[in-house]
């Protein structure tokens, strides 16, 4: 073994990569981002829940117990609908997490020395947010009644607030039910952007790109047999990992089949464009495989898929709105949990719309004006 060759192959590595910017680039940028990202989103507790309060007492225990909740940190008042029953609309979009109903009456039993019941509506369609929301409000309203019992000087165990919490759409908060949705949506992206960033700078790499073009074929029909295969692979893909999901690990399905394949159409097209852009950037398969991997890391953390967007400080939250795959959970967790339709659905459809429209076009663009030259 010579010590001269192996530092002789160890400075061409070197000069290697410094002839490669871009590989370079990401090597330095992605632990950096990484460790951000997962420094300030995986050690963060889940906080500021987007909450209605309905307040049919409007007495000073009601003020005082909504109170509690809005200066706890972990609750956020977004909504004081008149009724328990405006609740719903909320719930189906999304607006609201956690839901505070306090009957009318509530004052007046608590004076007369009696237990009085307020109502916890909790969305179990994310089922960790669900399960620390509830935990949450539990302690909330323990802690209330501890003040009231100390400030009225009384020392043994007495009546006070009752709360009554109640899990609406996935009450047995089964994180299989939240998880399948997701990981279709995931796995979708995962494999869709692996394979297609390859599809271009594969050809460049063989140079049989060249070689195509001596042929007849066109670009146009050049990048849709291109695109097309994976496209039903995907469909494909996406089919079993829902029946399996379905059947094998037993995760209901309430909404409609219509509102699931709109959105996973739209958010196929958002990876594939992504996909072919970074190929199209891409000057070699290493390079490619890089950057889909800086690109995966950020969405899989800031989408949702793995943390709560709630439990992320307020200054990342913006970046969530940037992630496709957002939307694309927030589409089938509404579909599959839920059973949301298309009105309740509308804004994140309308956004993977764009999102698909505006990547899919670009790497359209590009990819063929790459080709030209």
């Amino acid at each position: 073994m010579s010590l001269k060759r192996i530092r002789l192959l160890i400075w061409k590595e070197f000069v290697q990569l410094r002839r490669d910017p871009l590989l370079l680039r990401l090597l330095l940028l992605m632990p950096v981002a990484q460790l951000i990202f997962f420094g300030y989103v995986v050690a963060a507790d889940v906080r500021n829940l987007p909450t209605a309060v309905v307040d049919l007492d409007h007495s000073s225990v009601s003020r005082q117990l909504e109170s509690s909740f809005s200066s706890s940190g972990y609750f956020v008042i977004k909504a004081h609908p008149a009724a328990e029953g405006d609740l719903q609309p909320l719930l189906d979009r999304g607006d609201i997490a956690v839901a505070l109903v306090i009957p009318e009456g509530t004052q007046a039993r608590i004076d007369r020395g009696e237990t009085a019941s307020i109502g916890i509506i909790v969305d179990g369609s994310d089922s960790k947010t669900a399960s620390v929301g509830s935990s949450y409000a539990a302690q909330i309203v323990a802690a209330f009644n501890q003040e009231r019992i100390a400030a009225q000087g009384i020392t043994l165990s007495a009546p006070g607030i009752d709360a009554r919490v109640r899990v609406v759409f996935n009450p047995t908060l089964r994180a299989v039910n939240t998880m399948i949705p997701g990981l279709i949506a995931a796995i979708l992206m995962i494999s869709m952007m692996a394979i297609m960033s390859q599809a271009v700078v594969r050809e460049r790499e063989r140079g049989t790109l060249e070689q195509m073009f001596v042929t007849p074929i066109g670009r146009g029909e050049y990048l849709i047999g291109k695109v097309t295969p994976y496209m039903i692979i995907a469909v494909a893909q996406m089919a079993l990992v829902a029946l399996i999901g379905r059947y094998w690990f037993r995760v209901p399905f309430n909404g409609q089949l219509a509102v699931v394949i709109v959105g996973l159409g739209l958010f196929m097209l958002t990876s594939v464009g992504l996909g072919l852009l970074v190929s199209l950037v891409s000057r070699t398969r290493q390079q490619a495989q890089q950057t889909v991997m800086f690109i995966l890391i950020p969405t899989m953390v800031l989408s949702g898929f793995i943390f709560p967007i709630e439990s992320m400080p307020a200054e990342v939250v913006p970046l969530t709105y940037l992630i496709p795959l957002r939307y694309a959970l927030t589409v089938l967790r509404g579909a599959f949990v839920k059973g949301s339709g298309f009105e309740a659905l509308a804004v994140p459809l309308i956004a993977m719309t764009v999102f698909s429209a505006v990547i899919f076009c670009a790497a359209i663009v590009a990819t063929r004006k790459r080709l030209s030259e």
